[in-house]
């Protein structure tokens, strides 16, 4: 079945891609992360600056489709349609939580990412391990639904972009290198061993979702398909289980992600990369920047689809990565160590999977392709202007 290795393709497209970060971070760990790794490579230019705020797009999309993603699961305790409007409003609010998380300090954070981070794995993989068991280890339920005869290869490869956006939580870890020991090398491990835990994972969740429901089904239930595996599998109880894990995974990881952003565009600011205005807001910059990271997801998560969010998400991601892999090759690659042969690989993986997923995305959903377009105009242009300004 093509659903779960459409994860291990992204995991080895996402495993080239971390071996620019790893190199980068090993050479020049910073708390400014991505930010500064644009910096080393291409200096205080429109790429710079436009790259990171890709970058940064991409984060705040992708906090919005986690958002929404909360708000799916948490009505699968109640007796509402996905369709409801409490998706937004609850993602909304999830938003607004995340925010005050993270004014309260960086302590609180860090005690409860490492708490979450264990709770959100254990479950899952319990899940996966109890489902792959009721099913008795077999795949037939998606092999019978069409699944063997494959999907057409720019589809597939468009699954694949989508799925990218599971692993480039990695990114975040960027940074981390002013506050852990010794970054220079365990930055690195970090990436390395979140990229080895995430694979496991997927592959886990993907096997035990493909082995309790049929692909029709799994489309139909595309928003909450893991609760809907657990049905089959454990019942009601299963679906409060996985619910549960859901809404656990989903707000640890947009607490963390605002996080990352805001300290990036603060990095960005301190750069004079990119402008600031504080609008009579108190606090410092990151304050600034944890504001506005906030009023962005939260009108994302009220007004866009999860599957328009997610393409989003992809194509600036997906730009912003060969950018990081083209810089490094073209100007630090003997500064850093890195293997010019597995920097290009990794640049044309990308190129490779963004072009299917353009053309996908050309026929099936235009709307969604020019947004993407007029926001990359305006992202590359207005950095242009401000640059020539300062």
């Amino acid at each position: 079945a093509l659903f779960p290795l459409a994860f291990l393709v992204a995991a080895i497209i996402s495993g080239f891609s971390a071996y620019s970060y790893v190199k980068m971070s090993n050479a020049y760990p910073s708390a400014g992360g991505i930010a500064m790794y644009l910096k080393k490579a291409y200096g205080r230019t429109t790429m710079t600056g436009a790259c990171a705020l890709l970058m940064a797009f991409s984060m705040i999309i992708n906090e919005s489709l986690v958002a929404r993603t909360f708000g799916t699961y948490t009505l699968q305790l109640f007796n509402v349609g996905e369709n409801s409007f409490w998706v937004p409003v609850l993602a909304v609010g999830l938003v607004v939580f995340a925010f005050l998380v993270n004014i309260s300090g960086n302590k609180i954070i860090g005690s409860l990412s490492q708490v979450t981070a264990f709770l959100k794995i254990g479950g899952i993989v319990v899940f996966a391990a109890i489902a792959l068991w009721a099913a008795g280890f077999s795949f037939e339920p998606s092999l019978n639904s069409g699944a063997s005869n494959g999907l057409p290869g720019s589809g597939f490869l468009a699954g694949v972009a989508i799925a990218i956006l599971a692993y480039k939580g990695f990114t975040t870890i960027t940074n981390s290198g002013g506050e852990v020991k010794d970054p220079n090398k365990n930055v690195g491990r970090a990436i390395i061993a979140s990229l080895l835990i995430c694979t496991v994972v997927y592959l886990l969740v993907a096997f035990a979702v493909a082995a309790n429901l049929p692909l029709d089904r799994i489309i139909e239930a595309k928003d909450f398909a893991l609760a809907e595996a657990a049905r089959p599998a454990m019942g009601q109880y299963g679906v409060w289980f996985t619910v549960a894990i859901a809404i656990i995974a989903t707000a640890s990881g947009i607490i963390a992600s605002i996080f990352a952003v805001s300290r990036m565009l603060a990095m960005l600011t301190e750069m004079e990369i990119i402008p600031h205005r504080h609008f009579g807001l108190p606090g410092g910059v990151q304050t600034h920047m944890l504001v506005y990271t906030v009023v962005l997801a939260a009108t994302l998560a009220a007004f866009f689809d999860l599957s328009r969010i997610a393409s989003l998400g992809a194509i600036f991601y997906l730009i912003m990565d060969i950018a990081i892999h083209w810089g490094v090759f073209q100007n630090l690659r003997e500064d850093v160590s890195a293997n010019g042969a597995i920097l290009l690989t990794a640049a044309a993986l990308d190129i490779v999977v963004l072009g299917a997923f353009l053309i996908l995305k050309g026929t099936s959903d235009p709307t969604i392709l020019a947004i993407a377009v007029l926001g990359l105009a305006f992202t590359f242009l207005g950095e242009r202007f401000f640059l020539k300004r300062t």
